[in-house]
């Protein structure tokens, strides 16, 4: 195991923030991993939005059915794609992915809360004044986290096939 799979294995979602703030330095280099994402053609297709007032957190918490913790959270990012780009989608997955790992890798905890499908997206944008050619692909609050904890995963065994699927 190396530094980089040492990162991802010891990611975990955080829900509990400690009140501590989020340093502008850290936040813009977030930002430089989630922007070298792979994307389709190059096309770069996100834009994102990092909302730090508590005014704020709480309305997106309040429209979220599974994210009402934003409110609680430092700062929260706000992955929007342009909708007309054939894989934005993946794309700001990837841009997302990045972002969180990012995060970690300095010792500040997030979630991924969905935004693609969500009722409350069309809200998402219309509160942060993003232009109607954005869709909301993902929200990421985060903070120093309350508690460190690691959630179990599935064992890899049932997960992975090789060459070609065999039914058991």
């Amino acid at each position: 195991m190396n530094v980089i799979t040492a990162t991802i294995k010891g990611r975990h979602s955080v829900r509990k923030f400690k009140s501590d703030p989020v340093e502008d330095t850290l936040i813009h280099d977030v930002i430089e991993c989630a922007v070298h994402a792979p994307t389709a053609m190059n096309i770069q297709p996100w834009l994102i939005g990092v909302i730090r007032t508590k005014e704020q957190l709480k309305k997106i918490a309040d429209f979220t059915d599974h994210g009402k913790f934003i409110a609680d959270a430092a700062v929260c990012f706000a992955v929007f794609g342009e909708r007309n780009t054939k894989y934005y989608l993946e794309d700001c997955c990837a841009a997302t992915e990045n972002l969180i790992l990012g995060l970690h890798a300095y010792g500040v905890g997030s979630c991924w809360v969905a935004g693609a499908k969500k009722e409350y997206a069309e809200d998402v944008r219309k509160l942060l004044n993003v232009p109607e050619k954005y869709a909301l692909v993902s929200l990421v609050p985060a903070g120093f986290p309350q508690e460190i904890s690691l959630a179990s995963k599935k064992d890899t065994k049932k997960m992975v096939f090789f060459d070609r699927f065999v039914q058991e």
